[in-house]
């Protein structure tokens, strides 16, 4: 069994962080999926692929998967740089600000 441990990112949708501390460990599919010629549905045979663990912390998913015997490979997350600067939007409007505030 082949999976991967990765750290989520955070979603298109959102600036936060939530949601993308946990580490998660997921099954790669070992069979293609396939449509289905009545309905159109797409389905699998492959229950491996549904199971998603999560962990608190990186060596706990590569402990299991250790103990396991899953073959895992570590995928290191994508830090974002640090772009808010000190003060954020309410500076603009402080009273003790340097320099002119104009339209």
């Amino acid at each position: 069994m082949r999976a991967r441990i990765y750290q989520p990112a955070r979603t298109a949708m959102s600036s936060g962080t939530a949601k993308t501390h946990h580490w998660v460990l997921e099954f790669s599919p070992e069979s293609p999926r396939e449509v289905d010629p009545l309905m159109g549905w797409t389905s699998s045979d492959d229950t491996q692929a549904q199971v998603r663990l999560r962990f608190d912390t990186k060596q706990a998913a590569v402990d299991y998967a250790r103990e396991h015997g899953i073959d895992a490979q570590v995928q290191e997350p994508k830090k974002r740089k640090p772009n808010i600067r000190p003060g954020g939007y309410g500076e603009n409007f402080a009273t003790g600000r340097r320099g002119a505030w104009t339209h």
